[in-house]
């Protein structure tokens, strides 16, 4: 970026300004990745100057992430309570506002999903608040159109809706503007039309029985996925890791080098897991069993592997850049494989609406499995399952 630019420029509202060159470093390198100076050189800024605007990082954070919550609350109002225009009109309009707001401001998604956590507790609850009293609305204006719906279905298929609108951020795959913003409508308006299996009870799956006992290793794998899970990377120490494991910190260094090497060994083991499974999903009968299969195992997979679930909210900036590198690479190669089936099965998607579909899909299911009001749920997985099946065409 050309400083003297920034500078000539002037913006009126710089404080506007200076939150979105954040929020887009926040995007990129993750809220630990990235420092104040950092901030200051992208904007063409020295650190004093920035500290005029905002106390610290996480009150740049909290701005940005506030600012994203506004922006849901003013579609909202100006949409939802337009008495003039009949029900699935006002929709339409909440939705096409919507997906214009995520194509303009592709970081904002993101960091109110994923870095939020690293808020205080006051602007974390402030911001569940608020994000459930715009799903409660949406949820009443899905109940209006589809009143066969029991009322915590509706908030299920809002909370899927809400996570097409978020998967901007997690890729760089575009297309024009208006053709953009008119897939994630296509996209959301098939989830909020999708009808949920029948719920059934069906008692949890026994673990297996375990021989023997796991070497320290798995033991202190174990214990780092379920911290990091609960609690995040950045705020567990090694001492707590190897205490949950029955051993001092400094052992740990026997068999990890470091709380990163930890960190990219989960991510590993996720891709391992995911691999296997989607292998077996792919000896199908023909394209569309193989697609169908294939959401069906990463559904599983999902909601059966802790680590997957860790590799999705840790920080990979921690990771050592060699482990950055090879898990990113085996992510792009997991979904090629699900672009190449929906490509194969849906010939006219163009290459690039298929792979933002694709993206739709997975972040659908990482959200939701993440989200508290809703992974709790019994048949979880049936209902993720036929939401991504929907959300992919089939």
């Amino acid at each position: 970026m050309d400083h003297s630019t920034v500078r000539a420029q002037r913006p009126r509202d710089r404080k506007a300004q200076l939150a979105a060159v954040a929020a887009e470093l926040f995007r990129a390198r993750g809220f630990h990745g990235v420092g104040i100076n950092d901030i200051a050189a992208a904007t063409g800024v020295t650190g004093p100057a920035l500290y005029r605007h905002f106390a610290d990082k996480q009150a740049i954070l909290a701005y940005v992430v506030l600012s994203g919550i506004d922006d849901m609350e003013a579609a909202t109002a100006e949409t939802l309570t337009d008495l003039d225009a009949p029900l699935p009109a006002q929709v339409q309009a909440l939705l096409s506002g919507l997906a214009a707001q995520a194509v303009e401001r592709r970081e904002i998604a993101a960091l109110w999903r994923w870095e939020g956590r690293h808020l205080p507790k006051e602007d974390q609850r402030e911001i569940r608040s608020r994000s459930s009293t715009v799903l409660t609305a949406w949820s009443k204006a899905l109940l209006g159109l589809r009143p066969e719906l029991d009322p915590e279905d509706a908030e299920l298929l809002c909370w899927a809706g809400l996570s097409v609108f978020g998967s901007v951020a997690v890729h760089h795959t575009t297309v024009a503007k208006k053709r953009f913003a008119a897939l994630l409508v296509e996209l959301a308006l098939r989830v909020l039309h999708v009808t949920l299996p029948e719920r059934v009870d069906e008692p949890p799956e026994a673990p297996a029985a375990s021989l023997g006992t796991p070497s320290r290793r798995e033991q202190l794998l174990t214990a780092a996925t379920t911290l990091f899970g609960a609690r995040g990377f950045h705020a567990v120490s090694i001492e707590e890791i190897g205490a949950a494991a029955g051993i001092s910190g400094p052992s740990v260094y026997r068999h990890f080098p470091s709380k990163a090497a930890l960190l990219a060994a989960i991510g590993r083991r996720a891709a391992d897991r995911l691999a296997i499974a989607a292998d077996e999903a792919l000896r199908a009968t023909d394209e569309h069993d193989a697609l169908r299969r294939l959401v069906a195992s990463y559904v599983h997979t999902l909601l059966h592997t802790p680590e997957l679930v860790v590799s999705f909210s840790g920080d990979p900036v921690a990771m050592p850049d060699k482990d950055k590198a090879d898990l990113l690479r085996i992510q792009r190669d997991y979904v090629k494989q699900w672009t190449d089936l929906l490509s194969a099965v849906r010939p006219e998607l163009p290459a690039r609406e298929a792979k933002i579909t694709v993206h739709a899909a997975l972040t659908i299911a990482n959200d939701l499995a993440r989200t508290r009001r809703v992974a709790g749920r019994v048949g979880l997985e049936a209902e993720l399952t036929t939401v991504l099946t929907a959300v992919v065409g089939l």
